[in-house]
């Protein structure tokens, strides 16, 4: 009889397990394994930084009510202090020696541990600063703005709307805005419009008011497309009405107002309610500023403008006339000599109307009307008229 090695529960050892299909085949052992393995490494690797980041050596770690932030190696904690003031003087210092990064981390640790704390205003004013002295307008004028609607009450309210005021003016000059915060990508009005609005709604009698308003139509009619002209106009009259009590600003913006419907007037070649537009606001500029040095120019455009509308006056009588429509064509030459009387078109519209009222046709005489003789009475038809005097009439009685 054959002897078996066997072990103490009497389990033959010599004897060939079977195993499952899945499990015979070596990849499957061996992708099963590995996960395993991998998964259990990431996972302590992970449990090790959410348990230990607070001491962690590495540039990235993370801070209750801070979130992930970046710190050289060897310089975690030198910035980081336990008291809101204490913190706010790290970044005070921090931006007086040019270190804007840490003064941008303190600055900010103050906002997000002591929100509620006196130092967090003028904190978060070091943030905006810092973005500024790092040419990061955008960063900036985002913190300015975190700032305005977080603490409406703070006491340099006013200087960070100068702040953004100034920021938005870079752009209008033509500065780019940054693609991701990083590249410099392209200049855009639009954007810088909205700046400027966003300024005038946080301030809108603050002292940046009215020249943001009228930035703002600078910043359309710089784009000079026929979609945006008309809202350029538009913020130039609002400027106008909204402030009129600053006579320079509502002077300014009433004159760059008729110089936009002027320039849309000379790209369109029939409707003339561009060039109406233009006389009547630069009518109103000569009303309201009459001792403005621009008036004689004013004036001058005016003429212009009239000419123009007997130009275009004439070339649609000239279209009538072609087609033999005269009393169409007689209506705009008309209209031309009324426009610029003194012009060239007014002579041509002129000699074209003697020569339409020649070519026509007299108009016909009206017949004299018919003389009637009068009738003659026949005696014998009606009684003749009594020469008798009216009987008198009786006086009323008294009641």
């Amino acid at each position: 009889m054959e002897s078996r090695d066997l072990d103490c529960c009497g389990y033959d050892l010599g004897r060939t397990i079977p195993q499952p299909r899945s499990l015979t085949r070596g990849a499957g052992i061996g992708y099963g394994t590995g996960m395993i393995r991998i998964s259990g490494r990431w996972l302590l690797i992970v449990l090790g930084v959410v348990l230990f980041a607070h001491t962690s050596p590495a540039p990235l770690i993370f801070r209750p009510g801070e979130g992930w932030v970046y710190e050289k190696p060897g310089g975690s904690g030198k910035w980081s202090r336990t008291r809101a003031k204490d913190q706010l003087d790290v970044a005070v210092a921090a931006f007086n020696q040019q270190d804007y990064s840490v003064a941008v981390k303190a600055g900010k640790r103050v906002v997000n541990v002591w929100p509620a704390s006196d130092y967090a205003p003028q904190a978060l004013y070091l943030v905006g600063r810092s973005y500024e002295a790092e040419k990061n307008d955008e960063k900036a004028f985002s913190t300015y703005r975190d700032l305005l609607q977080r603490y409406p009450k703070a006491s340099n309210y006013e200087e960070v709307l100068q702040r953004q005021f100034e920021i938005s003016n870079r752009f209008l000059a033509g500065q780019w805005f940054k693609l991701w915060g990083v590249i410099p990508f392209f200049p855009s009005m639009e954007k810088t419009a909205r700046m400027y609005r966003e300024v005038i709604e946080r301030g809108p009698y603050s002292p940046v008011a009215s020249t943001a308003q009228l930035s703002v139509g600078a910043a359309y009619e710089k784009l000079d497309r026929p979609e945006t002209l008309p809202t350029a106009a538009q913020a130039y009259l609002a400027t106008a009405d909204r402030y009129h009590e600053q006579k320079g600003i509502a002077a300014e913006a009433l004159y760059r107002a008729a110089m936009v419907y002027r320039r849309q007037a000379q790209k369109a070649e029939y409707d003339q309610s561009l060039a109406t537009e233009a006389i009547l606001t630069f009518t109103e500029f000569i009303g309201l500023h009459p001792d403005d040095p621009r008036v004689p120019e004013v004036q001058r455009m005016i003429a212009e403008l009239k000419t123009e509308q007997a130009r275009g006056a004439l070339g649609i009588a000239e279209y009538y006339d072609k087609r033999r429509r005269r009393e169409g064509a007689l209506v705009y030459y008309n209209e031309a000599i009324v426009k610029a009387p003194n012009s060239t078109y007014a002579e041509v519209a002129r000699e074209r109307i003697a020569a339409l009222k020649a070519s026509m046709p007299p108009a016909p005489t009206p017949a004299a009307p018919d003389t009637v003789a009068p009738l003659k009475r026949d005696p014998a038809a009606s009684p003749p008229a009594s020469s008798a005097p009216a009987a008198p009439v009786p006086p009323a009685k008294d009641r």
